[in-house]
């Protein structure tokens, strides 16, 4: 890469934007992403309505979790400890777009990085987060194994909730470089709005619409990456050979095959490929991939309404799911099994918000969420150690 467009170049500036978006790749291989690089800086436009997304714009942006109320009769009354819109898309002034061909497409020249920049980095202060009581979360995973016993729902997917209030030296900009920098992630991404800022490490793609073709690519089932490579290999094996997990992607993939058909020509829904194994920098993660291809005229808001929010972030029945989420989960997911990513000449493309932080800067609070498919046979204990193995790369960006 061209060394004026490192992402970390970016990184640096965004500072000076009100409004900034940086989507990397970090070099994992997908056979239908376009870019490597794709970002915007600078707002001529803002849009907080779904209504307005189409496929002329050229936008960036993110969907939350509590737009699910704009499409069901569903609602989110827990207490939000970031107050994030449900939909907020900008018409970027400047672009940066780095094919995976290696060519690049900009509208400006990007400064180059200060040539102290590496020596002044440091890993910012951790907070003092508040996190779920392990005894809690224990009853919590009992109700809801009840809840499945009792035929009420086969499948929910349960967080947690990290916060802080006494963020007043978090550095978002440095924190998103070791974040990116210890945990790539193949949908990772900086977003900033005002005094809001969003750090994603994401392994997951939620959607990707390119003229007639609609790609969803959901993730369950998980295991902490080992230090030892025959360590790391049976825990690898262990998650390829599990059949809990293989249940639960199985399921959830089901629920994307239908959540697509609402607008695909009957036919051609088809699962490409069914609980492969991906090795990430801290985890093995088992993902499926369903494929379609769209009804002519399909719209934005066609797309979002029958696939919002994704069902690896909620369970199965969707909707029924989604009202014992609110009423186990003590929190307002926000931005946290949301969406973010791009519109682009016809092209969506947009992931799943999971292993972020979620920061604003005019009140210095900051939040992290980890969670995982509750079945009935989930054991509570080993649930509790997943969310702590996923809570680990995104820990490992602070001092202590």
């Amino acid at each position: 890469m061209d060394s004026g467009f490192e992402w970390n170049a970016l990184l640096e500036f965004a500072k000076s934007q009100s409004h900034a978006c940086i989507l990397l790749s970090n070099g994992f291989e997908d056979k239908y992403g376009k870019y490597e690089i794709a970002a915007g800086f600078g707002a001529k436009t803002i849009t907080n309505s779904l209504e307005e997304l189409t496929w002329d714009h050229s936008m960036f942006g993110f969907l939350s979790y509590d737009l699910k109320n704009h499409f069901e009769n569903l609602k989110s009354e827990n207490n939000s400890w970031i107050e994030v819109p449900e939909v907020m898309f900008f018409e970027p002034e400047l672009h940066c777009y780095k094919a995976r061909s290696g060519e690049v497409f900009t509208n400006f020249v990007l400064p180059e990085l200060p040539h102290d920049y590496f020596d002044n980095l440091r890993k910012p202060k951790s907070p003092e987060w508040i996190f779920s009581d392990r005894q809690d979360y224990l009853n919590s995973i009992s109700d809801i194994r009840n809840d499945i016993e009792n035929g009420t729902y086969y499948e929910l997917n349960f967080c947690t909730e990290w916060k802080a209030g006494n963020a007043s030296e978090f550095d978002p900009y440095m924190a998103f470089y070791y974040l990116n920098t210890l945990a790539p992630a193949p949908f990772s991404a900086f977003i900033k709005w005002d005094d809001n800022y969003l750090l994603c490490s994401s392994p997951e793609r939620f959607l990707l619409a390119n003229n007639d073709q609609i790609i969803s690519q959901p993730i369950k089932g998980t295991r902490r990456r080992q230090s030892n490579p025959h360590m790391d290999a049976e825990a690898k094996t262990e998650l390829m050979t599990s059949e809990k997990d293989r249940a639960e992607n199985v399921m959830i993939t089901d629920l994307v095959r239908n959540d697509i058909s609402h607008f695909c020509i009957p036919g051609t829904v088809e699962v490409e490929e069914l609980c492969g194994v991906h090795s990430f920098s801290h985890v093995h993660q088992m993902i499926s991939t369903i494929t379609g291809k769209m009804r002519p005229e399909t719209s934005v808001q066609d797309i979002i309404s029958s696939m919002f929010p994704m069902g690896s972030m909620t369970g199965a029945p969707k909707v029924k799911v989604m009202e014992y989420i609110e009423k186990y989960e003590d929190f307002k997911r926000g931005l946290y099994s949301g969406s973010v990513g791009y519109l682009e000449d016809g092209r969506m493309d947009l992931n799943v918000v999971i292993r972020s932080l979620q920061f604003n800067n005019r009140n210095k609070r900051i939040a992290y969420h980890t969670g995982g498919a509750i079945t009935y046979d989930s054991i509570g204990e080993l649930e509790f150690q997943e969310c702590l193995d996923k809570a680990s790369g995104m820990m490992a960006i602070f001092e202590s």
